[in-house]
């Protein structure tokens, strides 16, 4: 018997027991949807980290803080990580002398609102605190207008670079360069729009109002406010040199001794995307867990509903081997039987991972994905689990005595 007429077999059995093989087909379809799912899902992030972890800059790098206020270290003492000041920040920036570009930089608010006219942003728009640098450093370009200058800063200018979605929202398709916009009562003229940004995970760079950081400083203050300094080099080579100038400058800069230990960060965008990964790394292990239980379990009810129609069918069975049908022929038939039930119940999990995933990745910002490596996975896994599951049965169906399977009442 070939292995189509072996299909072919194993079709019309499922029909004569539908509910059982259905039930099967939806706890392997779980599994896989489980699998699939959430592995399509991490891909689409992966790809969104690479692609919008560039909102720090490419080659650029962040000073800030390491902690607000106080912690408890190993030995239970209290020690205070102090915010970085504007003073600070400006020293660092006038002494530095290294082949980069460097921004003081504030975050002054993550949930203002902007108007204009009858029109306002949602409770979500950021108000940064930048100077000349910062367009440079945070990895935007410009699309319409000019830039924050020296003299912007040095006068307090009450003037904006705004993001996309809030020029969007405010202007729609009207020119919003030399306009103005409201933001907690403060009247800012809009001189610049910056091209469309996107963020990872919905940080937002489409949303921002980038206004001088001497204005922030005056007009959009926050309490125990840390200033951040961002450092972006020409060649990613010197990434590191520039990293450890800084580092060494930074230190001068807080007056620390050389035994006391750094008490500010030196971020990067890869090394977040790394942090990330490392989480969804995670995820990942709890999937693969979470669909092999599943899996065991399909394996194990798709193996009792086989050995059941091995009983039901030991009068088919004798009358085949009495026809001159060889051991190997029924256990093949067998086999393939439950392979092509889990490759049903595969297929269904496998769309629903792929709906599910996708939409999983787009709604945390990142791409549809069809992943064909993990789809080839599930067909394989499928396999694995229908020959795990059927291999007994079968086994038991090729041995049955044709002689006594004829005197069996079915």
């Amino acid at each position: 018997m070939t292995v189509f007429q072996n299909i072919k077999e194993a079709f019309t059995s499922i029909r004569g027991n539908i509910t059982r093989t259905v039930i099967t087909c939806m706890i392997i379809s779980i599994g896989i949807m489980a699998l699939v799912g959430i592995l399509t899902a991490i891909d689409g992030i992966e790809s969104s980290l690479v692609k919008n972890f560039s909102f720090m800059g490419a080659n650029s790098f962040n000073i800030q803080n390491r902690n607000s206020g106080f912690s408890l270290n190993r030995k239970r003492k209290r020690v205070y990580y102090e915010n970085i000041s504007y003073k600070q920040a400006q020293e660092f920036k006038q002494r530095f002398e290294y082949a980069a570009d460097v921004s003081i930089n504030s975050n002054n608010s993550w949930n203002a609102i902007a108007k204009r006219g009858g029109q306002k942003t949602n409770p979500n728009t950021n108000i940064i605190g930048g100077d000349e640098a910062y367009i440079t450093v945070a990895g935007y370009n410009l699309a319409e207008g000019r830039n924050i200058t020296t003299a912007d800063v040095e006068r307090n200018t009450n003037i904006a670079v705004i993001g996309q979605e809030i020029k969007q929202t405010l202007f729609g398709e009207e020119d919003c360069l030399n306009k103005f916009i409201k933001i907690g009562g403060v009247k800012l003229r809009v001189v610049g729009l910056a091209a469309p940004k996107g963020g990872a995970f919905d940080f937002g760079g489409d949303r921002i109002v980038l206004v001088p950081v001497s204005l922030a400083r005056a007009k959009f203050p926050r309490s125990n406010q840390s200033y951040n300094l961002g450092v972006s080099v020409s060649d990613v080579t010197k990434m590191e040199s520039a990293t450890g100038y800084s580092e060494n400058l930074f230190r001068q800069v807080r007056r620390l001794q050389i035994k006391e230990g750094t008490n500010f960060s030196i971020i990067k965008s890869d090394s977040i995307s790394a942090a990330l990964m490392e989480n969804l790394k995670l995820i990942l292990l709890g999937a693969v867990f979470i669909a092999a239980i599943t899996l065991v379990g399909a394996a194990i009810a798709l193996m009792n509903i086989m050995l059941v129609s091995v009983t039901e069918r030991t009068k088919e069975i004798g009358t085949r081997k009495a026809m001159g049908a060889k051991k190997s022929t029924v256990l093949n038939q067998f086999v393939i039987e439950a392979i092509t039930i889990c490759q049903i119940g595969g297929f269904g999990g496998v769309v629903l991972g792929l709906i599910i995933g996708n939409i999983t990745s787009s709604y945390i910002g990142g791409s549809f994905i069809v992943p064909w490596d993990w789809m080839l996975l599930a067909v394989v896994v499928c396999t694995v689990v229908g020959l795990g599951a059927g291999i007994w049965p079968a086994y038991k169906a090729s041995k049955i005595n044709p002689i006594e399977a004829l005197r069996h009442e079915g």
